[in-house]
């Protein structure tokens, strides 16, 4: 018996949209002439368009989506708020998110909650630009930036785990973020502070802080937890490991130790009363910030951070001549140079003029006559 072909009945699906069944589960808007997908599953019809006018390709790309939908877990996404996924999903996140990175998530969490009150499988596209846009208002580009990256991530925990059918949350667009200018101290003024801090007979361990920074290049959390076991006197050489936290790329790194913070740490450790254990922490102290900004004020500096001195240890190595690469491997970034680049290459730049003017040979120019010999 011959099989009856599939009739073309006109349904209407919303938005004045009249749908032509042409085959199993795919659908021809009347108008437009899009293709359009829709599947039952649980007892919720889900609709969505195929963005193509070509038959082929509209099948082509039915099969996909449908295998996303029979991985969709209707059972556990009819009732779960996105409250209790976003919990569930920090909970997933929590042995590998330093304690700062978790607060910050929880506090984004904290801050999209009041907008996505309802369940998960009513958030869509309409929704999340809803709150983009209003967040966008009223929340710096870098806090956006942080809350938009969570709530990205929430969702695709969700779609990973057949909640949701897509994430609509993707279409949101990161916003620029500004820049602040740089704050690099001089090598005056870098000198000025140590010897302002080494005036104060309470300021010493935070002079040596502050020079272990700028001779290092290390970030202040990395700085604070390196040991004495990690200072290789013999190989020139120390590491930095970030302690219990980690450092921020969560991978150890090994430092030359340059003429100055050879130096530095020698003086720390001939200075000290009794030898230091391998287990010693260089530092006591977790920060230097009150006594270098008391020491900025006294000596009419700007107002210099930990992060400054960062900046002055990349600022000497460009003027030193060392390459990107090298030296984002002596901060810790894996880019292989990328974001120095893009942070220092104008001090290359600066630098790079200042010594063009050393080249004064011209062959146009008529050298100075030397002087007669001396008679003999």
């Amino acid at each position: 018996m011959k099989k009856k072909p599939t009739t073309n009945n006109p349904t209407s699906s919303g938005k004045g949209q009249q749908l032509e069944n042409v085959g199993e589960c795919l659908y021809r808007e009347a108008t437009s002439k899009i293709y359009y997908a829709l599947f039952k599953r649980g007892g919720r019809q889900i609709k969505q368009s195929l963005k193509t006018t070509d038959k082929e390709l509209a099948k082509r790309r039915l099969e996909p989506l449908r295998q996303k939908v029979v991985r969709l877990n209707t059972k556990d996404a009819g009732d779960l708020l996105f409250a209790d996924l976003a919990k569930r999903w920090l909970e997933t996140k929590a042995g590998a998110l330093k304690p700062s990175s978790h607060e910050r998530r929880r506090t984004s969490i904290a801050s999209l909650e009041p907008h996505f009150k309802a369940t998960v499988r009513s958030i869509g596209k309409l929704q999340v630009e809803e709150w983009a846009t209003k967040r966008a208002k009223d929340a710096s580009a870098r806090t956006f930036n942080i809350d938009r990256e969570t709530l990205i991530q929430i969702l695709d925990y969700a779609a990973s785990h057949g909640l949701i059918l897509d994430n609509p949350a993707r279409t949101i667009h990161r916003r620029k973020e500004s820049r602040p200018p740089l704050v690099i101290p001089t090598k005056l003024q870098f000198t000025t502070l140590i010897d302002q801090l080494r005036a104060e007979p309470q300021a010493q361990e935070a002079a040596d802080l502050c020079e272990f920074l700028a001779y290092g290049g290390c970030r202040l959390g990395e700085a604070i937890q390196v040991q004495w076991g990690d200072v290789n006197f013999d190989k020139k050489a120390f590491m930095v490991t970030g302690g219990e936290t980690g450092t921020k790329n969560h991978e150890a790194r090994s430092v030359p130790l340059f003429p100055s913070l050879e130096r530095l740490l020698m003086e720390m450790r001939d200075g000290r009363l009794t030898p230091p254990e391998t287990t010693d922490k260089l530092f006591s102290i977790t920060k230097a910030e009150q006594a270098m900004n008391t020491a900025c004020r006294n000596a009419k500096l700007p107002h210099f951070t930990h992060h400054s001195l960062r900046h002055f240890f990349c600022s000497n190595a460009i003027e030193a001549g060392i390459d990107f690469k090298v030296i984002a491997g002596w901060l810790g970034h894996k880019d292989g140079g990328v974001l120095v680049a893009k942070t220092y290459g104008h001090l290359r730049d600066e630098h790079s003029t200042l010594m063009a003017k050393r080249m004064t040979f011209d062959a146009a120019s008529k050298p100075e006559t030397p002087p007669p010999d001396p008679p003999k």
